[in-house]
Parts: C-alpha cells; sequence; structure tokens
C-alpha cells in the first residue's frame, strides 16, 4: 500500500509498510495512484490512453523503474508487523518512565486546562510530600527491570509551586543512580511564573528537557493563560523564558503553547516565538468537547491544514539560515526512528509509562488521572489492576479499525489513548478532529525532510 500527497511542489509518495520515501514526476505520481487501485496492466494501459502525446517507450521506462523499487522492496511492500502482533501484545513489561504530579494546584487559570487549574477533577489542591515522591522513584527502579534510562517528569499543576520537594527528589534519584546501575534523565514542565535564577541553574544542572508553557502571540497567550484574577501573564514570563532558552543554548527545552478556535492562523504563533528568539517550538492543537467554545470542530480542519501547509512553506524558507527553528510536531525521523514495539502502540502508557498522584496513586498517564476507573495502584502497594492494564497491553494499530489501513499508522502510533476514550468511550477508539490534524502535520515532516534533503544535494 502507498499513500501519494502533494506539498509545496514536492509530489511525494510514501510505501507505507517499509516506510520509503520517493518524490517523483507528474507522469510517474498518476501511474502510482492507478497501480494501486486497478494493478499494473491496466494502469499503464490507462496512462498511455490518457497521455497519447507521451511516448510509449517512455512510460513503459517509467513501469520499468516501479517494478525494480517493487523488487528492491521499496513500493508495495507486504506489512510484516502484523503477524507479530500477538507475540508483542504479550510481551512482558517494564516501567520505564514516571510523571510525578508534584502539585496539583496552580498559579494560572487556564481556560483550556486538561487538568481543572491543577485539581483533576477532585475538588482539591494537593502537593506531593518528599515521602510519596521518594516511593515513587523506588517503585520506579523496582519495577523497571534491566533497563538502565529511566525518565522521570516533573508535572502539576505547576512543579515550581512544589520546589523544594523538585530537588529534593532529584538528589534521592540521584542517590539511587550508581547502586542500582541506573541512569534518570529528569524533566520539567513550567509556566514560568516562579521562574528565577536559582531555579535555572539547577535546572540547567539536572533537567534533561525542559518545557515552557506559551501560547504565542501575547493577546493569545493572555487570553487562555491568564492569572485566576483574569490578569495577564505573558508579560511576565516572557522575559524569563528568553533567559531560560539561552542559558540552556538554545537546546534541550521546547517552549509549548496550545492553540483553539481563537487563533486557527496559530501559525502566526508559532513564528512569533521564532521571531522571539526559540529554537524549539511546540504549539499544539487544544483537545476540547464541542461544549467549549475555543474546542476545534470538524470545519476548521480547512483553515487548520492551510496553517500547516504555510508554515511548512515559511519553514522551508528559513532551512538553513540563522532564522531557522524546529517545530515539534515537524520532527520526524525517516532512517532511524522509534522500534518497532513503539511504532505499533505509541508512548507506552498504562505499561512502560505511568502517572502518580500526590498521593501516590498510579494513573496509565497523566490524562487519565482523576478518573478512578483508571487508577491501576498505588506506589507502596503496584499495580493492582492487572486488567486494565492489559487493555494497554493490547492497544496497538492493529486494534484500532480505523488505524488498520490508515497511512500514518507508523507514524502516530495509533494516537492518542486518553483522547480516544475522552471522545469514543474507549481507548480503542479514534478521536477523528486530532487523526486528521496528525496526518497533515506528517505530510508537512515529510515535504520539509524532501526540501532539506533536495537542498543539501544542491
Amino acid at each position: 500500500m502507498i499513500h501519494q500527497f502533494k506539498n509545496n511542489g514536492y509530489n511525494i509518495v510514501i510505501d507505507i509498510n517499509s516506510g520509503a520515501i520517493h518524490v517523483v514526476d507528474e507522469i510517474t505520481y498518476e501511474l502510482l495512484a492507478l497501480w494501486q487501485e486497478h494493478g499494473e496492466e491496466d494502469a499503464v494501459a490507462t496512462l498511455k490512453k490518457n497521455h497519447s502525446e507521451i511516448p510509449a517507450e517512455e512510460i513503459e521506462g517509467i513501469r520499468s523503474e516501479i517494478n525494480q523499487l517493487i523488487e528492491d522492496g521499496s513500493l508495495f511492500t507486504e506489512d510484516n508487523y502484523e503477524p507479530r502482533i500477538a507475540d508483542f501484545s504479550a510481551r512482558p513489561t517494564v516501567v520505564k518512565a514516571l510523571c510525578l504530579h508534584i502539585t496539583h494546584d496552580c498559579n494560572l487559570a487556564c481556560k483550556y486546562c486538561f487538568a481543572e487549574e491543577g485539581e483533576y477533577h477532585t475538588g482539591k489542591r494537593e502537593l506531593m510530600s518528599y515521602e510519596v515522591g521518594k516511593q515513587a522513584l523506588d517503585f520506579l527502579v523496582a519495577n523497571s527491570g534491566s533497563r538502565r534510562n529511566l525518565e522521570v517528569d516533573f508535572f502539576g499543576g505547576e512543579p515550581l509551586m512544589n520546589w523544594q520537594v523538585v530537588k529534593d527528589l532529584v538528589a534521592y534519584g540521584r542517590s539511587l543512580e550508581k547502586e542500582h546501575n541506573k541512569n534518570f534523565r529528569f524533566t520539567l514542565t513550567t509556566n514560568g511564573v516562579l521562574l528565577n535564577e536559582e531555579v535555572q541553574e539547577f535546572v540547567n544542572k539536572e533537567m534533561g528537557n525542559v518545557v515552557l508553557s506559551c501560547d504565542g502571540r501575547p493577546e493569545i497567550h493572555n487570553l487562555m493563560r491568564p492569572f485566576r484574577k483574569g490578569a495577564p501573564s505573558y508579560e511576565l514570563v516572557m522575559p524569563k523564558f528568553k533567559e531560560l532558552a539561552e542559558s540552556r543554548n538554545q537546546d534541550k527545552y521546547y517552549i509549548r503553547g496550545t492553540f483553539t478556535r481563537n487563533n486557527l492562523d496559530f501559525s502566526k504563533d508559532v513564528l512569533h516565538l521564532a521571531n522571539e528568539g526559540f529554537k524549539q517550538i511546540s504549539v499544539e492543537p487544544v483537545v476540547a468537547q464541542e461544549t467549549d467554545d475555543y474546542a476545534l470542530r470538524e470545519e476548521d480542519l480547512p483553515k487548520l491544514f492551510e496553517e500547516y501547509d504555510n508554515l511548512a512553506a515559511e519553514m522551508m524558507r528559513r532551512q538553513g539560515t540563522e532564522e531557522d527553528f524546529n517545530f515539534f510536531h515537524f520532527m520526524i525521523d525517516l532512517e532511524g526512528g522509534p522500534c518497532v514495539y513503539k511504532r505499533l502502540s505509541g508512548c507506552g502508557s498504562g505499561t512502560e509509562y505511568l502517572a502518580v498522584t500526590p498521593t501516590g496513586e498510579l494513573y496509565p498517564c497523566h490524562q487519565f488521572v482523576g478518573n478512578t476507573d483508571f487508577c491501576l495502584g498505588d506506589v507502596w502497594h503496584g499495580v493492582q489492576k492487572t486488567d486494565v492494564v492489559n487493555q494497554f497491553k493490547h492497544c496497538n494499530v492493529y486494534a484500532k479499525e480505523e488505524c488498520r489501513n490508515c497511512f500514518a499508522r507508523f507514524y502516530c502510533s495509533g494516537g492518542c489513548a486518553a483522547n480516544a476514550y475522552n471522545f469514543t468511550g474507549s481507548i480503542l477508539g479514534n478521536y477523528h478532529v486530532g487523526c486528521e490534524l496528525q496526518k497533515k502535520r506528517i505530510e508537512c515532516a515529510i515535504a520539509l525532510k524532501v526540501h532539506k534533503s533536495e537542498q543539501e544535494c544542491e
């Protein structure tokens, strides 16, 4: 099976199962479409009939090249993954990453916050104690098997509201490394309100990545990310974010925003951040129910597709210049990329990746926190609901009907289980708006790779 698309002047063909990417001329593009739909002989006959101005030997030459690519295993290849899915689903799992909800509290009142300003549907504001966090790290080490590299993300709410515990847990994690032959990679997500020199110095020493929450242009950021009494936050956090990004040499961080129906022209927010000097940018679509006035809707898709195309075109223009920057959703590895297991099942939520609440409960990921049906156990007694874990172990691109024949399945790995559940009631469902945007981003990402490759060959 192949997938064809046009983007910013390129005719691109993806061989879905092998991952091979081909850039072709118009005639080859047309022939491949006919080939997939009707088979080789009918496709060639139809093309000759439709293009009598093209010499038959030229079309036969294209046919020969296509057959060579088929023989080489880079066109119309068979799916070798599906026969292995039973073994994959039965695999033993180890926990490799925790999302520590170090705070269920926040000093901002973001209007789209799935965490309800840090309360996570509980109606309570809480801070994780050092004792709970320490037990969480012990749980991670004990359940990580022979895996050496472990990840811990300090999340909230706003983690800097519990800063001393963050520092103490990092120190405790470092104390475990040599004894247990482990290496902790700590990360932190912050809205920036409490950023200061001491925090910056510590995160630059200890955090493998930092996520800085900013939605782009001041008017957009302040609309959706105000303080609780409505005061703007952009003017306070932006200088701090700039300083932190520079102090990390514009690497190992993301400035991450959310776009909503209020800024369907979100490419302007991405470019605003780029023009402010940030080199690592992620601006992502809001996930919200249609009852929310800021939610993205089906009718918004054409405009959003156009925005992604415009953003890709501008990034092509900037490639190789001082204005160049990375956009998280356009970053794609066509040569290496994630392992087979990750291609089939994604982030590992509910199996390899778990979230820990301030009181120590375990959930499949941060977006399930507060839904007690998905509470798996706690850091003292471990995972108790093995039936729920098994649901996640069997959640993969072949278990999802809409994913089985989708060209994007090995890039998106079936999408977000939490979004699927929130919109369909099942982790095996699909959040349609999110899927359509993901497919568009993949096409733009591949087009950017093609453009860069052609630039390098010139």
